[in-house]
């Protein structure tokens, strides 16, 4: 498309040019007193072959842009261009005038002018050819380039998005069969809520953005689940106040922080354990906070904490090539993981989905 476009407006601009050359020649032959026939004649071939020359000269730089020694190359194809349309006007003005006509004397004498202007315009086509086609190819391989990079950022988000399922599906499976035998009814149901929830994920894996809300309904049935293998030892408490919930951010990015809450606050106790998560709106960002209290003497979130939150600390690089959306910190034997979700800033990949949808 942008080849298209950069051709017709280069057509444009030499027929603009050449014409304001014909009637430039006009002008002046008519000014040393020639008459409007040969005037005109003389006009119209030596611009219309200049014109000629210029488009094989242009038509060559397009499929063939020199890289080394470009100038001896211009120099070269100009000069060779300039001599052939030097024969060919003097062939035409001649087969049309005939050697006797006094216009031909008129011709002759003016040699050295006449072939110094045509080489003068014929070069300059030639630079500015060589400038226009290195922009254009310039500007598609910018395009190329940054389409590469944005296919390669999709691949990478949808290669971990796609890895935080797995794990959950194997543990909620293990459920699953484990209730069969002991309570088939809850297995059933199980069944359904896990049902629902990698249909709505599903969905929503090919949305990048979604508002908070929606988000919350989609972690409320993936806590649902974990209550299921959990009973009552999983305690949730959700905080989201009215003014948060328009607000956008990446799909699915809560549940990988929730599942790393209850492996280091369940795992390594065997009581009731409360994992909180809040929002708040802060300087038109999206906060999130996400808490559990962990064991410190079993318990080591400081050292290592899991897959889920390095791969959402990638993924919100990728976005919004910021590493300080993701931090976490321990307090009162609570660890707490914040997320923070810039709503002012248009992560590229929002930007291009809106564009292609214009």
């Amino acid at each position: 498309m942008i080849s298209i476009l950069s051709d017709k407006r280069l057509r444009i601009f030499f027929a603009t040019w050449w014409l304001l050359c014909m009637l430039l020649q006009f002008f002046i032959l008519k000014q040393i007193n020639i008459d409007d026939k040969n005037a005109l004649l003389d006009s119209l071939t030596s611009i219309v072959l200049l014109a000629a020359g210029s488009f094989f000269i242009s038509n060559n730089m397009k499929y063939y842009l020199p890289r080394r020694e470009k100038y001896w190359y211009l120099l070269i194809i100009s000069t060779t261009v300039t001599f052939f349309w030097f024969l060919a006007t003097r062939g035409v003005m001649w087969v049309i005038l005939k050697d006797g006509d006094p216009y031909m004397n008129f011709i002759h004498s003016t040699t050295s002018l006449r072939f110094g202007a045509g080489f003068l315009l014929l070069t300059s086509m030639s630079m500015f050819s060589f400038m226009w086609y290195g922009q254009q190819e310039y500007k598609e391989m910018v395009n190329r380039k940054t389409e590469t990079e944005q296919l390669s950022k999709e691949a990478e988000l949808f290669k971990l998005r796609s890895q935080f399922q797995p794990h959950f599906l194997f543990n909620s499976l293990n459920s699953i069969s484990a209730l069969t035998g002991s309570d088939p009814e809850k297995a059933r149901h199980m069944i359904y809520q896990l049902s629902d929830f990698l249909r709505g994920t599903l969905k929503k894996d090919e949305q990048q953005w979604i508002s908070l809300e929606e988000e919350i309904q989609y972690l409320q049935l993936y806590l649902d689940i974990e209550k299921v293998r959990f009973g009552h030892r999983l305690q949730t408490e959700i905080n989201i106040p009215e003014e948060a919930l328009p607000y956008k951010l990446p799909a699915l990015i809560l549940q990988p922080v929730v599942e790393n809450a209850i492996k280091f606050g369940l795992y390594d106790t065997t009581g009731e354990v409360m994992i909180k998560l809040q929002a708040e709106v802060q300087q038109k960002n999206l906060k999130i906070s996400v808490q559990n209290p962990f064991d410190p003497e079993t318990a080591h979130p400081s050292k290592g904490t899991g897959f889920g939150l390095r791969s959402i600390q990638k993924r919100l690089f990728l976005l919004f090539a910021r590493n300080d959306l993701l931090k976490t910190s321990i307090e009162n034997n609570q660890f707490i993981t914040t997320i923070i979700i810039p709503q002012m800033l248009q992560p590229v990949q929002q930007v291009d989905t809106e564009t292609e949808k214009k």
